[in-house]
């Protein structure tokens, strides 16, 4: 009887065991990793955590595949991740990429990494004009412990992961727990939005449980999911503390049973970040190829005769991407003090092909638009793309393919010596080409937001390599001029400058521009310096010409680390050396931190008197006149921002607030309505129309709206704060206490929400309840004093009545 087609293998099935029946070599790696897949996670022999390490061009990569096929083989879901994430939020889009192509999307997850892109745009000005309100409580509320541990705690993930314009490594953590009237009356520091706050500024932190509950809701439903991180050297620096966070399950909450991590890269695991788990890691070292091991390899082959042998194992070194290549075509011995380059070289008789395989290890990384540019001979590019990407040496990725780092090393080197006018040429060909494709990506930016742009930084990072290997000393200076741009877009942005001006570095052998890229990774990678210790590096080596820019950017990230001091003198500086809309919207921002609102004022005209696209000069005017209070100017600036940007949420959101603070509610939510048509997950604007439409008596329509903003944000203090409101609000007093304390137990120094719990209390009869809470608010904030008027009233000493508790919503 024949087989169903159910039983009977399918064509990649079958070429996936043909592929395996030819890989030789770490038998004994594969073989323990199935075992594992075959023993229970409660089994204490169940391993969690695999590390793969080894030299460079010793396997690491073949292995993890060939251990994500046998995951596979095992019933598991797999996610891969290289080193083209450079951020934990990339990471997570990477594995819930990989799962949805695999039938098991992460939705929840998908829609906050959505939003949190979507808001990256507009960090820079949220993080600077946002609104004040945010997840903390009234003013004068101080950090409590709870809240400022909670706080340090964000702090550690964004230090991982400094985000657009924020700067977040060098934040101060007991900013985080104080209540926004409370830094604007004794740090004079700026109040941010709260969806930015939480999700922009502190992304892992959001993102994070998110995840896991996705994976525990996935989980379920299949044997294993196998999670793989390559290029571990790489991405270490922002991924160690996360993954080891999300393997103690404290943080984050606790992971399946059933997901198993692989980590691969050159060097041990951080001793610091493991230690405490180090048991439940299981290294798997990787050496070169012994004799037999190599020998195997190369009779699968066919490579059998022995004075060929004799030359592989030569002039691999037992490398696996080496034997494999030097296997790929084999030939007559080589004489001595040959490179495997040479071999490769020489087996290929055709010159077309010879010619490519050096030529277009120049790119970092090749698609068909690159490979014609690097040819540049009239070669008809398609056959010969072909050929090559099937080369051994070469891999395949999401968008792109790309040499092995050794064999690519090795080319790059015979090339630079041989010819080193050849390698001007071909890098400058190339750099020009990428200078045309990013001049089309940014056609319609302005030069001052492109670096906000993927479609046009990526373009101009590459051009940026090619430049400095064809001429490295004159290439510098405009080097350091985007090395600022992409600081100013943050750490994740000025990582990959950094990297591409180290790798400049390394591959032209120019040790200047080496130490200055390593030098900026190392800032970049240690939260106390991040973005502004990077920049440290760039102000002291800019020309004259870049150096007011550099004090800019610098003095952005000095006033988000709150060291006014030190940005105010940064933006003078700046200013001194050539006025210019930036300098003084930034010294403006300082002015405004401190409290000094009429300097701040004084810098915003000559900002808007400057600027040739105004409107974010108008915003933070705009910003200034509403904080201090000047309604009507603040609607002025407002009205022209929203003319001249109708689709710009944040000044449309701010201009509602502005509206409800005048008593003209209802053209306040036409605003908050337009807002959340343009983006339905902003959480500002949703909490904000739920206040609106409260003050109307749409109490419904305020718990829809609070709904979605806990759907968009679970566990935000802020959101079930104003949800005890509006259940305060419809007599659902029962209701109101429990989301009171929700919010509580997830911020205890939330002072408003106790004073609110207290009037909820009140109505349910419990005076000595709402006494204890309004007694407990005080004792965070001594200068609450709606807390103090209504403790005075319920004991019987102020008979007045106090109006309600409206220090959260302004």
């Amino acid at each position: 009887m024949a087989r169903t087609s159910r039983s009977r293998p399918s064509m990649p099935e079958l070429l996936t065991r043909h592929k395996r029946a030819e890989f030789v070599g770490r038998q004994e790696e594969l073989a323990l990793f199935g075992r594992n897949l075959e023993t229970a996670p409660e089994d204490e022999q169940h391993r969690f955590v695999f590390h793969v390490r080894g030299m460079a061009g010793v396997g690491k990569t073949t292995l993890l595949r060939e251990l994500e096929d046998v995951a596979r083989e095992h019933g598991a879901l797999t996610g891969y991740v290289d080193e083209g994430v450079n951020s934990v939020p990339e990471t997570m889009a990477v594995i819930s990429d990989c799962l949805d192509r695999q039938g098991h999307p992460l939705k929840a997850l998908d829609r906050q990494l959505a939003a949190y892109h979507r808001y990256r745009h507009e960090a820079e000005m949220a993080a600077a004009a946002g609104p004040e309100e945010g997840p903390r409580g009234p003013s004068g509320t101080a950090p409590s412990p709870g809240g400022l541990a909670a706080a340090q705690a964000g702090l550690i993930g964004a230090g991982m992961l400094p985000v657009v314009g924020a700067f977040a490594g060098a934040v101060d953590p007991a900013h985080l727990a104080r209540g926004a009237d409370r830094l604007r009356e004794r740090l004079g520091a700026r109040a941010r939005d709260a969806d930015d706050a939480r999700l922009v500024r502190d992304p892992v932190t959001v993102l994070s449980p998110l995840l896991v509950a996705e994976l525990d809701r996935v989980a379920a439903h299949v044997p294993w999911i196998a999670l793989f991180f390559d290029t571990y050297e790489r991405t270490g620096p922002f991924l160690d503390t996360w993954l080891r966070d999300l393997v103690a399950g404290t943080r984050y909450g606790p992971l399946p049973g059933n997901v198993v991590l692989t980590l691969a890269g050159r060097s041990r695991l951080d001793p610091a970040c493991w230690a405490d788990w180090s048991g439940i890691v299981h290294g798997m070292p990787l050496e070169p190829f012994t004799e037999p091991e190599t020998r195997r390899l190369l009779s699968v082959r066919g490579i059998v005769d022995e004075p060929v042998v004799q030359d592989v194992l030569r002039l691999s070194g037992g490398l696996p991407v080496l034997v494999s290549t030097l296997a790929q075509h084999p030939g007559e011995p080589n004489t001595a003090g040959a490179t495997a380059v040479d071999r490769f070289l020489k087996w290929e008789d055709d010159a077309a092909r010879r010619a490519t395989a050096l030529a277009c290890a120049l790119p970092r990384r090749l698609n068909e638009d690159v490979f014609a540019v690097a040819l540049a001979d009239g070669t008809d590019p398609a056959e010969l793309y072909g050929w090559l990407r099937a080369l051994p040496f070469v891999s395949e990725r999401d968008d792109h393919a790309q040499y092995h780092d050794v064999v690519r090393a090795s080319m790059l080197r015979l090339q630079r010596t041989g010819s080193p006018q050849r390698w001007r040429e071909a890098h400058t060909r190339l750099a020009d080409a990428y200078a045309a494709w990013a001049d089309t990506a940014g056609h319609d930016i302005a030069p001052y937001e492109r670096w906000e742009h993927e479609s046009w930084r990526a373009l101009r990072l590459e051009e940026t390599y090619h430049r400095l290997c064809a001429r490295p000393r004159t290439a510098l200076a405009g080097t350091l001029h985007d090395g600022i741009g992409a600081c100013a877009e943050g750490a994740v942005q000025a990582r990959r400058w950094a990297r591409a001006l180290a790798e400049a570095g390394e591959d032209t052998d120019d040790e200047p521009v080496r130490r200055l890229g390593t030098a900026c990774l190392e800032a970049l990678d240690d939260p106390a310096r991040s973005v502004v210790g990077a920049l440290d590096l760039l102000v002291a080596r800019v020309g004259p010409e870049d150096r007011a820019y550099a004090l800019q950017s610098r003095g952005r990230a000095l006033y988000d680390a709150k060291r006014y001091d030190e940005a105010l003198a940064d933006f003078d500086r700046s200013v001194a050396l050539g006025a210019s809309p930036r300098a003084y919207t930034g010294r403006a921002l300082v002015h405004r931190a401190r409290g000094a609102f009429d300097a701040a004022l004084e810098d915003h005209d000559r900002a808007v008197e400057l600027a040739t696209r105004p409107e974010r000069p108008l915003a933070h005017r705009g910003e200034t006149y509403r904080r201090t209070g000047r309604h009507d100017e603040a609607l002025a600036d407002l009205d022209r921002v929203v003319g001249l940007d109708p689709a710009w949420v944040w000044p449309r959101a701010s201009r509602a607030q502005v509206k409800h603070a005048l008593g003209r509610p209802a053209e306040a939510l036409a605003d908050l309505d337009v807002a959340l048509s343009i983006d339905p997950d902003h959480r500002w604007s949703l909490v904000r129309r739920a206040q609106v439409r409260r003050a109307l008596g749409d109490v419904p329509g305020a718990l829809r709206d609070l709904d979605r903003a806990e759907a968009v944000a679970p566990g935000d203090p802020w959101v079930l704060g104003e949800r005890g409101e509006a259940l305060r609000a419809a007599d659902r007093h029962t209701d109101a206490v429990a989301a009171y304390t929700r919010a509580l137990e997830l911020d205890p120094g939330y002072a408003w929400a106790l004073g609110s719990r207290a009037l909820a209390h009140e109505a349910l009869g419990d005076t000595g309840a709402a006494l204890a809470d309004l007694e407990r608010a005080l004792t965070l904030d001594p200068e609450y004093a709606w807390a103090a008027a209504q403790r005075e009233r319920l004991a019987g000493n102020n008979p007045e009545p106090v109006p309600n508790n409206e220090q959260n919503p302004t």
